[in-house]
């Protein structure tokens, strides 16, 4: 699985997740930190990522145009690193799940 981790997101999650999502990424590896929403969007089409973020405008742009790419959208506020590591590790069947099923476009994890 691969996921874009938004800029409102540590990148530090790429390396805490290595051992369950290994072709994770965040957006500054990739010069987007001031990237659009549509630039990273496009991107993640591109690249064939799936991207995790806290902001609505991308579960918003996923419910408009569908996938790819798919959204993983964090519904946890102000949490810690270790809270939303927490969240992604106990959501991981349900991320395979949207992975696998072409149904699916968003994921909401709290």
């Amino acid at each position: 699985m691969k996921l874009l981790f938004d800029q409102n997101l540590s990148r530090k999650l790429v390396t805490w997740l290595a051992d369950i999502f290994p072709n994770a990424s965040h957006v500054q590896f990739h010069e987007l930190t001031e990237a659009s929403d549509s630039e990273i969007w496009e991107f993640a089409k591109v690249q064939r990522f799936c991207i995790v973020t806290q902001d609505a405008d991308f579960s918003e742009r996923s419910r408009l145009y569908g996938s790819p790419p798919k959204v993983i959208w964090l519904r946890c506020g102000n949490a810690t690193i270790s809270k939303v590591e927490e969240i992604l590790r106990s959501g991981a069947e349900a991320i395979q799940e949207l992975m696998s099923n072409e149904a699916l476009d968003c994921l909401e994890l709290y």
